[in-house]
């Protein structure tokens, strides 16, 4: 089943994926909630309980009975399927789905407001098999970011995350989600932080919304090791981009976007005359504006719910009179424009089919036809306002037609944006692999210590506790301690890496297998084992 870096695939009736083949293995879905994925031809793994016994009438003596049982139970069958996970270390991946993947009916029902990124990253890592979470959720894409324990299982989790606090049925989600693993989600990451990913090839604002995510995360403190590496990687991924290929000339925001796209659609002569509305005066409503007057509209009316940030934008932007309506004068603001904009954050519709047909008609000279241009998910104009005769509806998905007028040229852009990308995410992925050595040198500096203390105590033994002073015990124990650290110097130094020399990694690599056979040390196993316990005694608590 071949298949190309970032190319849709349709796997076996399940619909299309995004793959990639450098680290990124054939997977299938099951066609039922009670089957389980697959990861290459390695077969179904165990099903593994990680469920309390159920409540019974027998009492609370018996429930706490079973509940120790089952956690036991729980952790036993853990540690034997130690193995199985070893096979694969803990992956990084994305899973979520985009303006080039599902419709915007999708997307609006599955974005998560940043009030509550805090809310979903908690319970993503409550997942049995997800050790750190992040959430990336924008007008364009809803994407998950994980460390899994174990990628079949942890992936399976996650999109069942999805479709309970969506509402959309698996069989449903799954034909329009992508998911990458490792190298490929954060390759992914650093092209969306790079513009390279978005409807408008090298817009700017998602950069903007990637470090919103780095912001609550580290003022909550949600975010986990490998995630905020790779988040904090990809903003200076975002910034040389943009630094060094200018890729962000022009028109490169979903918002300069809306405002092209309307003046495409009105007459020549009277594009910068048409009358101008702008709903909602937050960062893409803010942006409108600035667009709107850098392409010639004199006049240009806000709606907005506070005065005061409406006072600040005029402040900003001179070169437009800017006139605000309170919400409480929306519609006859909307009766009085040719050229509706909107981008609040209302869950619910702004217009409706009754709404916009009680508005007075648009002079001919502008066309003849009202334009509503939404760029809110959810969105703000009902869907049934398209079904009038003299009103035209435009989404973020109808922003496709002006992306085209550039493309050839940020494409030769996006080629040397490439070249960026690899030189950081080499810097990430050698990190990371340095990482591996921590818990070698954590476990091989307990497992000497464990022989000196034992060593130490027998020694003692045979003098006599009455025969030494306690600046002689001192001193003999300072002696094991000493003949320790000498001797653990050379192998230690030989564990220690900042990843930034891909040979001297290799080498420490090397070194760290070498004596984890060596001294029979089982550092990944004993690490796979500890987080296992960790997730039981947290799912059984």
């Amino acid at each position: 089943m071949a298949a190309s870096s970032g190319v849709p695939t349709t796997l076996a009736g399940t619909g299309p994926f995004l793959r990639s083949s450098s680290s990124t293995r054939a997977f299938s879905f099951p066609r039922s909630s009670g089957a389980f994925y697959r990861v290459g031809t390695r077969g179904p793994w165990r099903k593994l309980a990680l469920r309390m016994s159920p409540r019974s009438d027998a009492g609370v003596d018996l429930e706490e009975k079973q509940s120790a049982g089952a956690s036991a139970s729980a952790l036993e069958q853990f540690k034997i399927s130690a193995d199985r996970y070893m096979n694969e270390r803990s992956s990084i991946g994305v899973i979520g789905l985009s303006v080039h993947t599902a419709p915007v009916e999708m997307r609006e029902k599955l974005a998560v407001p940043e009030a509550q990124w805090t809310r979903a990253i908690g319970e993503l890592c409550s997942l049995n098999h997800i050790e750190e979470a992040a959430v990336l959720s924008t007008c364009n894409r809803i994407e998950i970011y994980v460390v899994a324990l174990s990628w079949n299982r942890g992936i399976r989790e996650v999109i069942d995350w999805m479709a309970k606090t969506s509402g959309i049925p698996v069989t449903e989600l799954r034909e329009h989600l992508f998911m990458l693993r490792d190298t490929d989600a954060t390759k992914h990451l650093f092209e969306v932080a790079a513009g390279l990913d978005s409807l408008v090839l090298g817009e700017g604002q998602i950069l903007a919304q990637v470090k919103q995510v780095v912001r609550v995360g580290q003022g909550s403190g949600v975010l986990g090791k490998n995630i905020d590496r790779m988040f904090k990687d990809a903003i200076t991924t975002g910034k040389r981009v943009r630094n060094e290929t200018n890729i962000s000339s022009g028109a490169v925001s979903v918002s300069s976007a809306a405002v092209e796209l309307a003046l495409m659609k009105l007459p020549k002569s009277h594009s910068t005359s048409a009358r101008m509305l702008v709903i909602g005066a937050g960062k893409m409503g803010k942006l409108v504006i600035k667009h709107l007057a850098a392409k010639g509209s004199k006049s240009i009316v806000v709606v907005n719910r506070s005065e005061e940030r409406v006072n600040a934008i005029r402040e900003e932007i001179k070169d437009a009179e800017i006139i605000y309506k309170p919400f409480s004068e929306m519609f006859d603001a909307a009766a009085e424009a040719d050229v509706v904009f909107t981008s609040t954050a209302s869950a619910t519709p702004l217009f409706l089919k009754e709404h916009a047909e009680a508005l007075p008609p648009v002079d001919k000279v502008v066309g003849g036809v009202r334009l509503f241009v939404d760029i809110a998910v959810p969105r703000n104009i009902g869907s049934c306002v398209a079904d009038l005769e003299h009103v035209r509806v435009y989404n973020v998905d109808d922003l496709t037609e002006v992306v085209e007028a550039n493309k050839e040229d940020r494409l030769r852009k996006a080629m040397e944006a490439q070249s960026i990308i690899s030189q950081e995410l080499k810097r990430f992925e050698a990190w990371r692999d340095s990482l591996e050595t921590v818990p070698t040198i954590k476990k091989l500096r307990s497992h000497a210590d464990r022989i000196r203390a034992s060593e130490l105590e027998r020694c003692l033994q045979k003098i006599g506790n009455d025969a030494l002073t306690k600046n002689m015990k001192r001193a003999i124990e300072d002696l094991s301690t000493g003949i320790v650290n000498k001797l653990l110097h050379g192998p230690l130094q030989h564990l220690r890496c900042d990843g930034n020399d891909g040979r001297t990694l290799d080498e420490t690599l090397e070194n760290m297998h070498a004596l984890n056979r060596m001294f029979s040390l089982d550092t990944e196993k004993a690490i796979i084992e500890q987080k296992i316990k960790n997730k039981v005694e947290k799912t059984q608590s």
